[in-house]
């Protein structure tokens, strides 16, 4: 099974016990001296009954991630873990809502951590990483399984769960956040200073629903490479099997990444320095047919670029269309791993290769479009997938398509959102949360009246979540929370990337629509070579 990539996401019961606690929270009043980890009283929220509350201390230490996710985060400190469980009445769900409060240290502020795929809540991961940071954390499996556990979707009469769809889609992250922010209180005896949400991919997705459904819940939402327009992108990143499977081409990894590494070569000193890095994807036109003819090793063996090759390549950096030419959705970047959607399979014993589709837009045809689990994705023609594609935005763009660009209540609310997107993102077209900021500019007023409350900053070179997962850092929570709590607006977002070499570099990522750009003065390593300027002038 594939790992996702993604920014973030126990012990034996103890006794209850009275420990000390710091001194002031984040808003500077006074934190309890005293902290008894016991079940707390929870009111339901809207339309929930709570089933059962428990409160277990755990010691902390080393926090391993479950799932395929997985992950590590050491240095965890002791914390006390609530769990309250929810059910809608009639729909016969069981929803975990899970706190973890630090039993000393807390900083005041609450953050509510998200999913990724199809699993609506963390893996631990973020909840121990924020416990380790002085926060109070809250994360919600929603009655749902792993990343990739799609049992819930379908009645034993292959009918489509709606209600836990809806709980995956946006009703269970908002009861976590009421539920969390009530376990908080009482426990803590005061409300959180600031309350937060923390996400990306799927989390990313679930941080734009609360901005555009719930805008009173959280001050700030980071929400990286957001799975919006879910019912689209969905169906659109199984194109790349769909192209293969038509044109019988399968180009190796291996043969993809020849391809990758000659547009990042071409399209590199746009920017003005060849630092291994493409600053403007939208910008590189780079035609996969120079590399005709062309030799690549491979495993030991030379093989020679085909015409059919790069007209495989050229379709899925174009995105899919209709047999007419419409565009449908943008493509895969150029820059990012082909392997990643349009991965195949090894030579059997008869030399003969064929798709295996990334696990999410196979299940979410299969299961939520074909309604039959064991439906082969592969037999998919081009007209057949352009009927999947609309059928896909009729059914289901109103339950969890999270693409409403009006954000004028989260606005109001005096909430921020802030974003980032790698421009090398295999999984999440990064041209896709670009066109949402689009909408939401002209729906809301121009770019300079969004920044106000919502920015966004493309990374390149960072592949899906990749940013503090081993593929360069950011401080990004850092900055919202300087936004939300001190009013200073990040106009760049300071990070260490990794250019195509694995060489780390220094940059400070432009807020969109911002690009940046080599100044001349200074190695292309350093951030202060680069300068942010108007895309008009790059």
């Amino acid at each position: 099974m594939k790992r996702f990539l993604i920014v973030l996401a126990t012990g034996a019961a103890l006794a209850a016990a009275d420990l000390p606690m710091a001194a002031a929270g984040a808003g500077g009043a006074p934190v309890p001296a005293t902290f008894s980890c016991a079940p707390v009283s929870v009111a339901a929220p809207a339309g929930t009954r709570v089933e059962s509350v428990t409160a277990l201390r755990r010691e902390g230490g080393t926090v391993d991630g479950t799932g395929v996710v997985g992950g590590q985060v050491t240095g965890v400190p002791a914390y006390c873990e609530v769990t309250v469980t929810l059910t809608h009445p009639g729909d016969d769900d069981h929803a975990e809502v899970r706190t973890w409060l630090p039993l000393i240290g807390w900083n005041g502020r609450f953050q509510a951590l998200g999913g990724s795929a199809y699993a609506a809540g963390d893996n631990n991961v973020g909840l121990g990483t924020a416990v380790k940071n002085g926060y109070a954390g809250t994360t919600t499996d929603a009655g749902l399984g792993d990343a990739v556990d799609v049992s819930w979707a379908l009645s034993a009469k292959g009918q489509v769960n709606t209600a836990l769809l809806e709980n995956l889609a946006s009703r269970s992250q908002h009861e976590a956040s009421i539920v969390g922010k009530q376990v908080v209180a009482a426990a803590y005896g005061r409300h959180p200073s600031y309350s937060y949400f923390n996400g990306c991919s799927t989390g990313g997705r679930q941080g734009y629903m609360e901005a555009q459904r719930y805008p009173d819940d959280f001050d700030g939402i980071l929400a990286n490479a957001p799975a919006v327009h879910w019912d689209a992108f969905e169906v659109a990143t199984l194109w790349p099997q769909v192209v293969m499977n038509n044109e019988k081409t399968y180009p190796s990894a291996c043969e993809f990444k020849a391809f990758t590494d000659a547009a990042v070569k071409a399209c590199d000193p746009l920017d003005g320095a060849q630092d291994g890095l493409v600053n403007d994807v939208a910008r590189c036109d780079f035609d996969p047919r120079r590399l005709i003819g062309t030799t690549v090793v491979c495993d030991g063996r030379e093989l020679t670029v085909t015409a059919a090759d790069a007209a495989v390549v050229r379709k899925i950096w174009d995105g899919p269309r209709t047999g007419s030419g419409r565009k449908l959705w943008p493509g895969v970047p150029v820059g990012a791993d082909l392997s990643g959607l349009a991965g195949t399979t090894r030579p059997d014993a008869n030399g003969v290769v064929k798709g295996a589709p990334f696990p999410v837009p196979a299940l979410w045809v299969s299961t939520w479009l074909k309604k039959q689990p064991s439906f082969d994705v592969s037999t998919i023609t081009y007209d057949q997938f352009t009927r999947l594609f609309e059928q896909s935005r009729a059914e289901y763009d109103r339950i969890i398509g999270t693409d409403d660009p009006d954000l004028s209540a989260f606005r109001d609310s005096g909430g921020k959102l802030l974003s980032w997107h790698g421009q090398a993102d295999q999984f999440i077209p990064t041209q896709g949360t670009v066109d949402y900021r689009r909408q939401v500019e002209r729906t809301m007023g121009g770019t300079k009246r969004v920044d106000d409350f919502y920015r966004l900053f493309l990374v390149p070179g960072a592949a899906h979540c990749g940013l503090n997962r081993g593929q360069g850092t950011t401080d990004d929570l850092a900055a919202l929370t300087a936004w939300v709590e001190r009013g200073k607006a990040p106009t760049t977002l300071p990070a260490t990337l990794v250019d195509a070499t694995g060489r780390s570099v220094k940059r400070d990522l432009c807020s969109y629509p911002e690009v940046s750009r080599y100044s001349g003065h200074g190695g292309p390593a350093a951030a202060a070579g680069f300068r942010c300027v108007p895309p008009s002038r790059h």
